[in-house]
């Protein structure tokens, strides 16, 4: 076995375990400051994507909102009449996801006016900056509002994450062998049209199996299953460009054998908020 690869079976060894034990296990609060780890981890591996073609972000602040925007996901998907903060916290509204990023324009906005020494670079600091929080940390915030669902929230994250990973393997393994026709040369010469039928059909066996355990509609299970295959899919490919365009093979190296963190979520930064929303639609207020 190829050292890259023995690699990235041991880091997938000791990671899958503990991703399933907190997604299980693990109350509502946990995964949110798991997924705000994560998404801040990713975000400042895109900030430094884009520092290789010399625009930089408002790091700490933008950081910040990213904490932000999770906590507030955490906190507007905790049940009616449930007290864990305090009376003083518990009486606060529940404000959308829309007010913390209007937070994050107002400190930008500020950080922008008083800094005169960069204000060449503002316009690109502040795209940087609200890029990172549109494109990673919103839809990726998806995952603590999937796992708050009652009952079955720890099973619809989880068919989440197995469904990407089922679909990334069937795609791998599928594309090596079979691959012929490829699906986006300019930007991962490696995929191909064949890899992404397989990682279509894996999502979908997985969405069959766990059909049986969350007793959803198997109609529903396989659509979300659909959506999060297609969704993840994109989401590879849309951070394959933002390498591409920052010249990089990896967005960086945390993970040995598998590159950055944001290579080994990018499929999930968007098929998380693409099960979520046809749950919350078709399934929820059915």
């Amino acid at each position: 076995m190829a050292s890259g690869t023995l690699q990235r079976v041991l880091t997938a060894s000791i990671l899958i375990p503990v991703v399933i034990a907190a997604i299980w296990w693990g109350p509502s609060w946990l995964v949110a400051i798991l997924t705000a780890v994560v998404a801040i981890l990713a975000l400042l591996e895109f900030f430094a994507l884009a520092a290789r073609i010399g625009f930089h972000a408002y790091r700490l602040w933008t950081c910040v909102a990213a904490a932000g925007i999770v906590a507030d996901q955490w906190y507007i998907s905790l049940p009616p009449g449930v007290s864990l903060l305090g009376k003083p916290l518990d009486r606060a509204p529940k404000v959308a996801v829309e007010f913390v990023l209007f937070a994050l324009v107002l400190g930008l906005a500020v950080i922008a006016l008083g800094d005169r020494s960069s204000i060449t670079n503002t316009l690109t600091s502040i795209s940087i900056s609200s890029a990172g929080l549109v494109c990673i940390v919103v839809p990726l915030s998806s995952v603590v509002r999937l796992h708050a669902v009652e009952s079955i929230g720890p099973q619809l994250l989880l068919f989440t994450v197995v469904l990407v990973w089922a679909g990334d393997t069937a795609a791998y393994f599928v594309g090596r062998a079979f691959g012929r026709w490829k699906l986006a040369p300019h930007l991962s010469p490696g995929k191909t049209w064949e890899g992404a039928a397989a990682n279509l059909l894996g999502a979908l066996f997985v969405g069959s199996i766990f059909g049986y355990w969350t007793k959803i509609p198997p109609v529903h299970m396989l659509g979300m299953a659909a959506a999060g295959s297609i969704a993840g899919q994109i989401g590879d490919l849309f951070e394959s460009a933002w390498k591409r365009s920052a010249g990089a093979k990896d967005s960086g190296t945390l993970l040995p054998g598998h590159g950055g963190m944001l290579d080994r979520i990018d499929a999930l930064i968007l098929a998380a908020p693409a099960v979520w929303y046809y749950f919350e639609w078709l399934v929820l207020k059915k």
